[in-house]
């Protein structure tokens, strides 16, 4: 199909916006151009909900103790690769480690359904430099609680990746070609667990499991859950928990969300200090993303972990 006019405009075709939208390509808003920017965007919304119905596959298959330990571990691993690398490396740069390693965990952090490192990393840079002002992207404080939870993402808005926020990034060529294709690991690791229990049916008929089960439960579930976890920091966490350091935002610390998202629930702490690597700034704040860190750092993988001033410690410490 041609590209057609329509009020004098020229309009990709549907073929192109489809290629548009799956490749992240912002000539695909030009379809609808007057269309609002908070406007929720169908083609977004149909795979996000896809992967929640995918959830009662459940009643068909069943459970079995090895599908749910595979989907315990998809969750832990994938809420590392968001938490310390798309978070603390790629959005705030708190640490160090070579090129080809950003690139695997760039590519890792796709798995877990979140779009790319760089629109991620731009639109959290975005959420700190306006935290909860008209220009966050997810504030409850500005709009309601299920818009910054998860209605913002969906939005016409938010498709395309903030590159003013992202000039050091912008420069790397293979994260640039990679948010062309991030759905591709999500992809990926789908037909992972299907094989995983396709293969445990065979090698291991005792874990009473297969294909299909460790599809719904090592991916579907794991990755709806992880979803609503990663989500609490933007709306819970600023409006439940305490207040250790005056921010100018209204964010959190949270002890639950923090266990939850291995460490990202000490939400004021990191506003507080966004590039140190760590989030739990005292030892009785259990941060795991940050001992995943220590123990990168301790094969030579990651390096100059940025610590927390000092000074912020001993002021954190006299409010405790």
């Amino acid at each position: 199909m041609k590209p057609q006019l329509e009020d004098g405009l020229l309009r990709p075709s549907r073929w192109q916006t489809f290629i548009y939208w799956l490749s992240n390509d912002d000539r695909y808003l030009g379809r609808n151009p007057l269309r609002s920017p908070r406007c929720m965007d169908p083609w977004r919304l149909v795979p996000f909900v896809g992967v929640h119905l995918g959830c009662l596959g459940v009643l068909w298959t069943g459970t079995s103790g090895f599908a749910v330990l595979l989907a315990v571990t998809m969750y832990i691993s994938r809420m590392f690769f968001i938490t310390a690398f798309y978070h603390r490396y790629f959005a705030h740069r708190a640490f160090e480690s070579s090129r080809l390693l950003r690139f695997v965990f760039a590519v890792l952090g796709c798995t877990a359904g979140q779009r790319g490192p760089l629109w991620w990393a731009s639109h959290h840079r975005q959420h700190h430099i306006h935290s909860d002002t008209e220009l966050d992207p997810h504030s409850p404080q500005t709009d309601s609680f299920w818009f910054s939870h998860l209605v913002w993402f969906l939005t016409r808005d938010a498709f395309s990746i903030r590159w003013a926020q992202i000039g050091d990034l912008r420069k790397v060529r293979e994260l640039v070609w990679l948010e062309r294709v991030d759905w591709l690991p999500l992809v990926a690791v789908a037909g992972l667990c299907f094989y995983i229990g396709d293969w445990a049916a065979v090698a291991h008929p005792e874990w009473q499991t297969h294909g299909w089960q460790t599809l719904v439960w090592g991916f579907f579930v794991s990755t709806t859950a992880l979803y609503h976890a990663t989500y609490t920091i933007n709306s819970l966490a600023h409006r439940f928990g305490r207040r250790r350091f005056d921010t100018p935002d209204h964010s959190r610390n949270n002890a639950a969300l923090a266990l939850l998202t291995l460490g990202e629930g000490w939400h004021n702490n990191h506003h507080r200090y966004p590039g140190a690597a760590r989030q739990g700034f005292y030892w009785w704040e259990l941060d795991l993303s940050y001992l995943g860190l220590r123990l990168l750092q301790m094969l030579g993988l990651v390096w100059n972990l940025r610590p927390v001033p000092r000074k912020i410690i001993e002021a954190g410490r006299s409010r405790r």
